[in-house]
């Protein structure tokens, strides 16, 4: 049997759904399951706060970067081994590309995953009128998936009476309510919701919700009702599984190299299928902070310099010249380096930092970063090379997505960018056969030769340092 598992959804963003998922990932952890947890979207954050709950990453699912095979792979290869497996939803259950398709949805993702949903209703307002909205989304699509409900900030007074009209009327479970609990809300900021390590006394709070939802959410029903679902679930593994496994097998190096991955409060936005996918083809991951750290770990024949919040901590990083002097030399000396987003910001001459100031930043791109008032280039995008460069080949396609408020004065050109839905299209980011860097997050599943190339290259320059 395929490991038990339930995907929690919500008709908006505001609905409750990360407040609510953490709670439940909390109760589960206290009874003591092995819990995996995935969040649908490319978001970063949210599997943050799962994380803090299980105590290990969370995973993105996500139908834009990875086809239906690789989609379920990546699912069944996470989920395997754990008790039960819990997915958060993203948006509005059927939103999808453009805001007007259901591809790339969360419903996309029950279907691909054959997972039932579990709909998080705010009541915030309204009564019996959730009724109504339940029976629209139930009803918009025939294979729904939709198998239960929740209501969120409903009366104790009402939940009984409502609860009955619901499963009386449209022939479907309510597993319980969230009453009105403003003592423990998530704060945000620019980029989403604060970082789980800002939150003061996390783990309490997550406790004393868990301990609320243990009492106003029916979790052992819900979790009988996961473990039934997966003995009928339709997701053979078989040939595709082998088939993905063959292609990683194939594409990996000789011998291990050693890649320095930037990991602090700055830099935190990193896939971890992305890091795994790089060990699996041979990479041997070292951590290191340009926060903290004077210098690059010893013996590194590569960079990947994550996403995160570099603008919150442009003092610091200006104060640590040692790093920034030796990651401008080593990169450019040629060696190979990815720097997406915050990390392709960190490259720049000067960062405006939160504050309104300008820090001098490593200088690998003579040009300044600085803050605009509105979301730049928000979203997906399809990734083509317009010259051959560090991932691959002119010509060479990848998927990603971007989401930053900052922008640069120079964004490069060495690849051409198209929104998947819609006509909007533009250049981007600064390729030489030794680097990558820009504001797109990439997905490496998404073309499995773009992370070999990079590893190939790392593996050059350990063998012949500078002559490449």
């Amino acid at each position: 049997m395929r490991t038990p598992g339930f995907l929690l959804t919500a008709p908006a963003s505001g609905s409750g759904k990360t407040l609510i998922t953490c709670g439940i990932l909390q109760a589960l952890v206290n009874r003591g399951l092995q819990v995996a947890t995935f969040k649908c979207g490319p978001d970063y954050i949210d599997p943050m706060f799962h994380g803090k709950v299980i105590g290990t990453r969370s995973r993105n699912l996500d139908p834009f970067f990875t086809d239906t095979c690789t989609t379920r792979y990546l699912y069944e290869k996470n989920a395997a081994g754990s008790g039960i497996a819990v997915v958060e939803g993203v948006m509005g259950y059927y939103d999808g590309l453009g805001g007007i398709e259901t591809k790339g949805s969360t419903y996309d993702v029950a279907r691909i995953l054959d997972l039932p949903s579990i709909l998080i209703v705010n009541c915030r307002g309204a009564s019996l009128s959730v009724a109504a909205m339940i029976k629209g989304f139930l009803e918009y699509r025939q294979d729904s998936r939709i198998c239960g409900v929740i209501l969120n900030q409903v009366s104790p007074m009402i939940y009984e009476s409502l609860k009955k009209r619901i499963e009386e009327e449209l022939n479907i479970r309510v597993f319980g309510y969230v009453p009105k609990l403003k003592e423990l809300s998530l704060d945000s900021r620019h980029l989403g919701l604060v970082l789980p390590g800002e939150i003061e006394a996390l783990r309490e709070k997550l406790n004393r919700l868990a301990d609320h939802l243990e009492e106003t959410l029916d979790l052992d029903e819900l979790l009988s009702f996961a473990e039934k679902y997966a003995r009928t679930a339709q997701m053979d593994s078989g040939e595709w599984e082998k088939k993905i496994k063959q292609e990683i097998r194939a594409l990996s190096l000789s011998e291990p190299v050693r890649i320095g991955v930037a990991e602090d409060d700055a830099f935190c936005f990193t896939y971890l299928d992305n890091l795994e996918l790089l060990q699996e083809m041979g990479a041997e991951l070292i951590p290191f902070s340009p926060l903290e750290d004077p210098r690059l770990p010893e013996g590194v024949s590569g960079l990947i310099l994550s996403g995160g919040y570099p603008e919150l901590h442009g003092e610091r990083l200006s104060q640590n010249q040692s790093m920034r002097d030796e990651i401008r030399e080593a990169v450019q000396g040629g060696m190979p380096c990815i720097a997406e987003c915050g990390g392709f910001l960190y490259l720049h001459r000067e960062l405006e930092g939160t504050d309104g100031k300008f820090y001098p930043m490593a200088g690998v791109l003579d040009t300044r970063a600085y803050r605009t008032e509105k979301l730049s280039r928000f979203g997906y995008i399809t990734l083509e090379a317009r010259e051959d460069q560090l991932l691959g080949a002119a010509g060479t396609k990848t998927r990603g997505h971007e989401f930053h408020y900052w922008d640069s004065e120079s964004c490069g050109e060495s690849f051409h960018a198209r929104k998947p839905a819609g006509k909007r299209e533009w250049d981007c980011v600064h390729g030489t056969k030794t680097l990558y860097a820009g504001f797109p997050h990439l997905f490496y599943y998404s073309n499995l030769q773009a992370p070999h190339e990079f590893l190939k290259t790392c593996l050059l320059y350990k063998k012949n340092k500078n002559s490449i």
